[in-house]
């Protein structure tokens, strides 16, 4: 992640859009295709284990994972203003002492972690221009789940995704959204031991789950 984009996430993600959050999330709880990866991933078993939480925001994930019996787990985020939101709820909720929060590049810090059970990735590969080197740092710290939100690389999308990016540009704002190739996405966690268990697309985005491959 370059400067300008550290300075585009922190920008974006800010102060107010993270109260704003946390507050539709209290009120409605998480996203569909959040709801949609945490039912897949909670279907293998999430008490007892630990996990990541890559581009956790106001911590949707972790809170739901702790709910379920998860030991701990860490959450990763560029945004200063995310990570102080989901600690300010984590300590609400009573378990902030069974958690770690890292700022910055995930990929820069990501050699600073110990590996956990479950590596999640809620809409953030799509905030991050070097998707292998994220996808990569990520399946190397997950010992049996990666579990993601991207989306649909449909021309559609790939169209609203061009025109946001333009409006950036007149803002002279450094934020940008990417689309990754869903199928080279899926190539890339292949190389790295995963293999896909399972998937579920909607309108716009595409909840995908990889389970690390068993060695013979």
């Amino acid at each position: 992640m370059t400067c300008c984009h550290c300075k585009g996430v922190e920008q974006m993600f800010d102060d107010r859009m993270a109260r704003r959050q946390l507050r539709h999330y209290r009120r409605k709880g998480p996203a569909k295709a959040t709801r949609q990866l945490l039912e897949a991933v909670a279907a293998a078993g999430v008490g007892g284990r630990t996990f990541i939480d890559v581009g956790g925001g106001i911590g949707a994930i972790q809170h739901d994972f702790m709910d379920r019996g998860a030991l701990g787990g860490i959450s990763a985020d560029a945004s200063p203003a995310y990570l102080a939101t989901a600690r300010a709820e984590a300590e609400v909720r009573g378990f902030a002492g069974r958690m770690r929060y890292i700022g910055g590049d995930f990929v820069e810090r990501a050699s600073e972690l110990e590996p956990a059970d479950i590596v999640t990735l809620d809409r953030v590969v799509c905030c991050y221009p070097d998707m292998p080197a994220m996808l990569g740092a990520a399946a190397s710290l997950a010992r049996g789940t990666l579990a993601l939100i991207i989306p649909r690389g449909t021309r559609f999308i790939r169209a609203g995704v061009a025109l946001v990016n333009f409006v950036q540009r007149l803002r002279r704002h450094p934020f940008r959204v990417f689309v990754h190739d869903p199928d080279e996405v899926e190539r890339v966690l292949q190389g790295h031991g995963m293999s896909r268990r399972h998937l579920r697309e909607g309108m716009v985005w595409r909840v995908m789950v990889f389970r690390r491959q068993a060695l013979t």
